[in-house]
């Protein structure tokens, strides 16, 4: 297996808490997806809801997955005062969350 060259994925799963509106939600994506103009090590933002029918998502409804050159790069993001500021908002909007930073490796065939 390879892995990819210090590229590194920071991922959430998430639920909101009962009560928190989809309009909610949508601002809070709209916010986390702006870090990615304010904090420079921040490439991308991907999310997405559960589709799965499988049943097995233990509640976790909502998937965040960001993009970073570098496990430095994720450690300036979490750091970084525009990051310390939305989580605190966003944090307050969840009932619970799983956070995995990892680096994508690619299995050769």
């Amino acid at each position: 297996m390879e892995q990819g060259n210090g590229v590194v994925k920071h991922m959430l799963l998430v639920k909101f808490k009962d009560g928190v509106s989809e309009n909610q939600i949508d601002e809070l994506t709209k916010g986390y997806a702006n870090l990615v103009n304010l904090i420079e090590p921040m490439k991308s933002l991907h999310w997405g809801k559960d589709v799965s029918i499988e049943n097995l998502h233990q509640g976790f409804t909502h998937v965040f997955e960001s993009t970073f050159e570098s496990t430095e790069g994720i450690a300036e993001y979490i750091a970084h005062p525009a990051h310390v500021e939305f989580a605190n908002l966003f944090l307050s909007n969840l009932e619970k969350v799983i956070v995995i930073d990892y680096k994508p490796s690619t299995i050769p065939i």
